[in-house]
């Protein structure tokens, strides 16, 4: 499990000092890898003592085995051509470079088996419920356009309705929360409600000090750049595309059968000109 899940997985339970040494070891992984027990302690203004319960509390015996993991998936990070080129192309427009940099960031939250655990919980559910604040409304919306094409029972939740709605979920559900700082309270305190009944959660949010991501193993962290006054709902609705072809290909002929029906309605009724 990675330094940020391991938070994650704790961030309810973390005192005030040991939040703080959170946020710097997420801000600065290097501090980590590299520097002494000393050095952290001094950054953060804390004891060496509150370090090591700090590496505790993730559930290592020490400083030097949380160390060890975070020098091992640095060394993994730094082996691969996209992070050495990643900062290159500097001289760009300010708002192309950072939306260049969110995509580039949501293949590096999807890597390695993210996008299936992601997936999963969405393909073996036998109903899909889709939250979301109103910076990632976006996303929400490019993940229903795309899952109603290949899968039956997809729900939009909305916040007038959600009461109505939600009281037809089941513990072989999924439901899918898009938000990020600052949450939204309808969006974070539905999930909580589903994840109390048994509902699965796939959060998609900005960090293991979420509070979407306390109630799940299922997330990913997504960095979320501003374009001009407002967040880019760029990095949100890049996700849910990478979603649905991963779920389509899971799905196969069902998938294949449901789009070829919707090709028939529509052609029937002659939605197309």
């Amino acid at each position: 499990m990675s330094i940020p899940d391991l938070i994650a997985s704790v961030s309810e339970r973390l005192t005030p000092t040991e939040r703080r040494i959170a946020e710097a070891v997420l801000a600065e992984p290097t501090l980590l890898a590299f520097g002494t027990v000393s050095d952290l302690a001094s950054r953060v203004g804390t004891s060496r003592p509150s370090i090591v319960r700090f590496a505790n509390k993730l559930g290592f015996e020490g400083y030097s085995r949380l160390q060890e993991q975070v020098r091992a998936g640095l060394s993994e990070q730094l082996s691969r051509p996209s992070q050495r080129i990643r900062h290159q192309d500097e001289l760009l427009a300010p708002a192309r470079t950072a939306l260049e940099g969110a995509i580039g960031t949501v293949f590096e939250a999807l890597d390695g088996d993210r996008l299936a655990a992601l997936a999963g919980p969405i393909v073996r559910a036998r109903n899909v419920w889709i939250l979301s604040g109103e910076t990632s409304r976006a996303g929400a919306h490019a993940l229903l356009s795309g899952m109603t094409m290949i899968r039956p029972g997809v729900h939009l939740v909305e916040e007038h309705s959600s009461g109505r709605d939600l009281s037809s979920a089941a513990d072989d559900d999924v439901a899918i929360v898009f938000d990020f700082a600052r949450y939204r309270r309808h969006s974070i305190t539905a999930a909580r409600t589903l994840a109390e009944q048994g509902v699965d959660i796939v959060a998609i949010t900005d960090g293991p000090f979420s509070p979407l991501a306390s109630l799940t193993d299922t997330w990913c962290e997504l960095k979320v750049p501003a374009i001009g006054p407002f967040d880019s709902s760029v990095p949100a609705v890049a996700v849910a595309e990478l979603l649905v072809a991963h779920v389509a290909t899971q799905l196969r002929d069902q998938a294949r059968g449901r789009i070829d029906r919707t090709e028939a309605m529509w052609e029937a009724t002659g939605t197309f000109l």
